[in-house]
């Protein structure tokens, strides 16, 4: 009887020790499981802090190109407020030009005006869209040489006198 349980008490220890075994091999699996999810978290922190970084300076270009939309935008309201003024010029009378008038008594001459306004115009939208200005239009510093309709956009070598 006696040697029944030093067989079933080395049993025991057999199975604890197995069970101790299995237990530390399980440990194991799972340290190695957390130090590949630890690596992965680091490396998804690393990225998240360049896409962070990479927002700051998208931010800080998109404000910069705002800014420039903005001086833009004076310029053009500047341009616009000058060209409705030309446009709207008080006579030697003390009125108000009327143009249909002026187009009844000179067509030839009106005619020659307009068209010549309307180009002019037209090629100040499209600077105003992005086109870039030609070397004539940056050569310009005569009055006879600019754009009359927008020269601060046209021409930006022109220093009116």
């Amino acid at each position: 009887m006696f040697g029944s349980i030093k067989i079933a008490m080395i049993v025991i220890m057999l199975a604890g020790a197995g069970g101790g075994f299995m237990y530390v091999k399980t440990l194991k699996s799972d340290l190695a499981v957390s130090e590949a999810n630890n690596a992965k978290l680091l490396d998804s922190v690393a990225e998240q802090q360049s896409v962070i970084e990479q927002q700051k300076k998208d931010f800080t270009a998109i404000l910069e190109a705002n800014q420039e939309l903005q001086e833009q935008n004076q310029v053009l309201k500047t341009e616009f407020a000058a060209l409705d003024k030309r446009f709207n010029k008080i006579n030697g009378k003390g009125e108000v030009r009327d143009i249909g008038d002026l187009a009844t008594k000179r067509p030839e001459s009106v005619e020659k005006i307009i068209n010549k306004g309307s180009t002019n115009a037209m090629r100040c939208q499209e600077i105003a869209m992005g086109a870039p200005l030609t070397e004539k239009e940056k050569n310009a510093t005569k009055k006879s040489q600019i754009n009359s309709e927008c020269p601060s956009l046209a021409n930006p070598n022109y220093v009116p006198y």
